[in-house]
């Protein structure tokens, strides 16, 4: 018990530092390594058995450090990095902006506000498939969809939280989370993404529509909302119109490339990466008339994407993988099983116990990277051990994650959105919120009835 009190004391004190605005990627790193010096102090392991003891306390918890760093940077990492680095070139090259304004077009045509209101919605959910940040997607809609959706009589909070709420459920196969999701299931991209998680998403995105719908009217008309009719600008998109099918190559690859669709030819996820880089790259070299000294000067902006996704996302990954072995070398773990198999608890009480937690870190991170990075790490030994399949685990806590971080006041996307609407993130999460809790309850049933139990 005394290792499971350490446990819960250093993840409370982890998460006051990161509700201060704590950079995440240090107060975890920090954390695990505290942990591991606390378990070396009580006579435990520190590391795994795959990694050699240097033969001292300290320089053990340093050497988990380096093997997180080259098994985190040089495999899953990669992968993370080649994915922001080409969503940050689609961006530079104005591919992302051509599939806003196709997507947003169809819209001016929907009277009813309300019925905009969830059109917008799926749009900005489909459009998570080529904007992958949260707050840059939400950014984005903020300039494109909200004035529009505002100009159609949808209340400026309910614009608002359409804008803010698109990431919420995962629908790219690409996403980092995916990947590290379907690493941690022992799942093959494809079959993680497409076939477990892609179902219950659709399934919640379709239940929060409907959520947004009826909540946002009551709300509307029980607090008298004005409704405001503005002009729409346009779009500015310079890059043509066939651009809208960049950000989704990578998609389209995963489906044709990383199976045995074509006989003979099959490309891992960095190759299809690397591929739809090259592709954009010769989209972009033909659009300026052969200019290879532009071309090459664009594609920059791919090095420093990959730069910044090192900075912001492996690093994280990172840190969140050695405060996670903390947690598991002190035995903090083993009591926590220990309590929920003396308690009676099965998987299903384990899969509720997860997503909650991931829920309430997420909410209160504002982050929904640090708390799914921080506990997708357990969630393998958690199922070996109670005989759980890890993807019943994973599922709910992949989503959770990113639900509990649109309805939170401290997260980027609530914050960013309502701070270009000029109203309260509180307003923002009051409107958020109950899409959310249903989002939260579909994804729940989802897994319980499309994913088994038991591998």
């Amino acid at each position: 018990m005394l290792e499971l009190l350490i446990g819960f004391i250093v993840t409370v004190i982890v998460g006051y530092f990161i509700i201060k605005e704590y950079k995440p990627a240090g107060v975890l790193l920090t954390a695990g390594i505290i942990l591991l010096l606390i378990t070396g102090m009580l006579g435990h392991t520190i590391l795994p058995a795959k990694v050699a003891s240097t033969g001292n306390m300290i320089t053990d918890a340093l050497e988990y450090v380096k093997y997180m760093l080259q098994y985190r940077g040089g495999g899953l990492g990669m992968q993370i990095m080649l994915l922001c680095g080409f969503a940050s070139y689609m961006t530079h090259i104005g591919a992302n902006n051509v599939v806003v304004k196709q997507f947003s077009k169809p819209l001016a045509f929907i009277k009813s506000p309300y019925i905009l209101l969830v059109a917008a919605y799926i749009v900005a959910c489909l459009m998570s498939l080529a904007v992958s940040s949260a707050t840059g997607l939400g950014v984005l809609l903020m300039a494109t969809l909200f004035p529009m959706m505002v100009a159609m009589g949808i209340s400026r909070p309910a614009a608002v939280a359409v804008c803010a709420s698109p990431a919420a459920i995962i629908l790219s196969p690409t996403s980092g989370d995916v990947v590290i999701a379907a690493e941690k299931s022992g799942m093959a991209l494809h079959i993680f993404a497409v076939e477990t998680v892609l179902p219950v998403s659709i399934a919640a995105i379709i239940v929060m529509a409907a959520a947004a719908y009826f909540w946002n009217k009551y709300l509307d008309k029980k607090e008298n909302t004005p409704m405001e009719k503005i002009d729409v600008s346009e779009l500015k998109a310079d890059a043509p119109a066939i651009y809208a099918i960049l950000p989704f190559v990578p998609i389209v690859g995963v489906f044709v490339f990383n199976g045995e669709t074509i006989p003979g030819l099959k490309l891992d996820i960095y190759t299809i990466v690397v591929l739809s880089i090259a592709i954009g790259a010769l989209a972009d070299y033909l659009k300026n008339r052969l200019n290879g000294k532009v071309t090459l000067e664009g594609l920059e902006s791919c090095y420093a994407g990959m730069a910044d996704a090192f900075k912001g996302v492996v690093m994280l990954l990172v840190a969140a993988g050695v405060f996670a072995q903390g947690l598991m070398s002190i035995g903090a773990i083993d009591n926590l099983i220990g309590l929920a198999q003396s308690a009676g608890a099965g998987g299903l009480v384990l899969m509720l116990l997860l997503t909650g937690l991931t829920v309430a870190a997420a909410i209160a991170t504002g982050s929904g990277n640090a708390p799914f990075y921080a506990f997708v790490e357990l969630a393998p030994t958690l199922a070996a051990k109670m005989g759980v399949n890890p993807a019943f685990l994973i599922v709910p806590m992949l989503q959770a994650s990113n639900l509990g971080r649109t309805i939170s006041p401290v997260s980027g996307v609530i914050v960013a959105t309502s701070g270009m609407a000029k109203i309260s993130p509180f307003e923002v999460v009051k409107r958020t919120s109950v899409p959310v809790l249903f989002g939260l309850a579909t994804v729940i049933l989802g897994t319980v009835f499309l994913v088994p139990m038991y591998a």
